[in-house]
């Protein structure tokens, strides 16, 4: 039951990006074609679920024992970029399309700040979180994000063959579009 609370508050209640407004930047950059944002989604899973893990062990077996939690932050930037780095050197043997797709934006999920936030939220003991539910919270937080990128990718998709008025054409009617879903996703914010 515990896991599916953390799963359902990852991915609904807590979203990332509709509920904490973290990882907004690749958010509205990549999400202008449904591929793409699933492309993005997955590598954002990818990093979160294993950076979760890997900055609790450091945290909890390196950090806290040798009394260095000031340097939390430093550490999770460091392990969050070295998967960062795999993630890319992946993506671009294995699909070039969508490399070149996701353009500047797969390097900067070494800077988004969703993923550091998983992994700084995994570690706070007003959670105590073990390392499987710090594991679950960082993959389904992902998800969550990539939940918000696709149905604003599949939205912004629809909204080229709308008739909009001039005004609201481009990135106003996307940050509109952004607005309803984060509001849509407050109705969730009871649930849990």
């Amino acid at each position: 039951m515990e896991y599916l609370m953390i799963i359902v508050g990852a991915v609904f209640v807590n979203n990332f990006v509709l509920s904490q407004f973290l990882g907004i930047c690749p958010f509205l950059g990549v999400s202008k074609k449904t591929e793409t944002a699933l492309g993005m989604g997955f590598a954002v899973i990818f990093v979160m679920g294993i950076a979760s893990l890997f900055t609790f062990i450091v945290n909890q077996y390196i950090l806290i024992p040798l009394e260095l939690e000031y340097l939390q932050t430093i550490a999770f930037i460091l392990i969050i970029a070295s998967l960062v780095q795999l993630v890319e050197m992946v993506i671009k043997k294995f699909s070039p399309t969508l490399y070149s797709a996701l353009g500047v934006y797969l390097p900067l999920i070494t800077t988004n700040c969703a993923v550091l936030g998983v992994a700084l939220m995994n570690v706070k003991p007003i959670y105590a979180y073990t390392l499987g539910q710090a594991f679950v919270n960082g993959l389904f937080s992902g998800v969550g994000f990539t939940l918000a990128i696709v149905l604003l990718a599949g939205i912004r998709e629809r909204l080229q063959y709308s008739d909009i008025p001039k005004a609201f054409q481009g990135f106003p009617i996307t940050l509109i579009a952004a607005a309803i879903m984060s509001m849509s996703f407050v109705i969730f914010s009871g649930m849990i």
